[in-house]
């Protein structure tokens, strides 16, 4: 039982950082950005990029970790790749698109920019799944098996969940501290309003993208570090994160953060129940079955 709540949480969390990228998004441009998932596996393969480029230096694992200085080097690399890819996406085609007030044009041409994108990196990469490290790990026994079957996490585990908590705690410190924070939140309330008070609404929102991509970055490269980097990484995560962001409630970034460790936890506990081909189904069961008594999501507000 205890190991399969820790499983939960560390798939939750990479689902949570996703999932609150495509809330900022949708909070202020107001649409389904369905090609967010791409922004995941871009993270992912830049920094499987940087990680290849400096194999030459001697890079010994870090402590018990299966990775060495390499890949936390590419961590920033990754983020500002993938910002720089979400800006060009948005200047050439969204930017131009949501001047015509169209939302469902937009929601149709993220579908065509993520297809777009997943066979750019097939193209640029293969088909075949990559490591970052083939380093083996072993898992530390945190709670003897005698209690509730014990709990055993590996030191990538603990990392990702550690830093995947941290980043979450920093984005809500820079949303309610900072000035730039602030403009987003008030954008995100009333885009006109926010413009005649005098919100620069073009710079929130170029700002929005780079705080999107690189939550999504760091997402990617935690899925790839605790599993296998691939071409289809972002789009397999892509209704989990939907799935989180609407059961936290649209537009709530605290919302979007829970559910994602909701998801996460709901298809790691009621995986052994109804078997792994339906993991991904039992998730969505939980989901339903909170919204139908919240339809609002869990931190949504009730429509009126």
């Amino acid at each position: 039982m205890l190991q399969l709540l820790v499983d939960g949480l560390v798939v939750g969390s990479t689902v949570a950082l996703g999932a609150i990228g495509l809330t900022l998004t949708y909070s202020l441009l107001r649409f389904a950005n369905f090609g967010h998932g791409e922004l995941l596996t871009i993270g992912a393969y830049a920094a499987l990029a940087v990680v290849g480029a400096l194999a030459g230096f001697a890079a010994p694992p870090i402590g018990p970790f299966s990775f060495g200085w390499p890949l936390l080097a590419a961590l920033p690399v990754a983020a500002a790749a993938t910002a720089l890819v979400a800006l060009a996406v948005d200047a050439a085609l969204f930017a131009r698109l949501r001047a015509r007030g169209a939302a469902i044009v937009l929601i149709i041409a993220s579908f065509g920019a993520a297809l777009a994108l997943r066979n750019l990196l097939l193209f640029s990469f293969g088909p075949l799944p990559e490591y970052y490290s083939r380093e083996i790990q072993i898992a530390i026994a945190l709670v003897p098996r005698s209690v509730l079957g014990g709990m055993r996490v590996t030191p990538d585990q603990a990392f990702v969940l550690g830093l995947a908590l941290a980043c979450m705690a920093a984005l809500h410190l820079f949303l309610s501290r900072t000035v730039l924070g602030k403009a987003m939140r008030a954008t995100a309330m009333n885009p006109d309003l926010a413009r005649v008070a005098g919100i620069d609404t073009a710079a929130v929102i170029r700002a929005t993208w780079i705080l999107g991509a690189t939550l999504a970055s760091v997402a990617g490269v935690f899925a790839g570090l605790t599993g296998q980097v691939r071409t289809t990484l972002g789009f397999e995560l892509l209704l989990p994160m939907f799935a989180a962001a609407i059961l936290g409630g649209v537009g709530s970034v605290l919302g979007a953060a829970i559910g994602g460790l909701v998801v996460g936890l709901a298809e790691s506990l009621l995986t052994p129940v109804l078997g792994a081909e339906y993991r991904a189904a039992s998730a969505f069961l939980a989901i339903i079955a909170i919204l139908l008594v919240r339809p609002q999501g869990l931190f949504g507000k009730a429509a009126r």
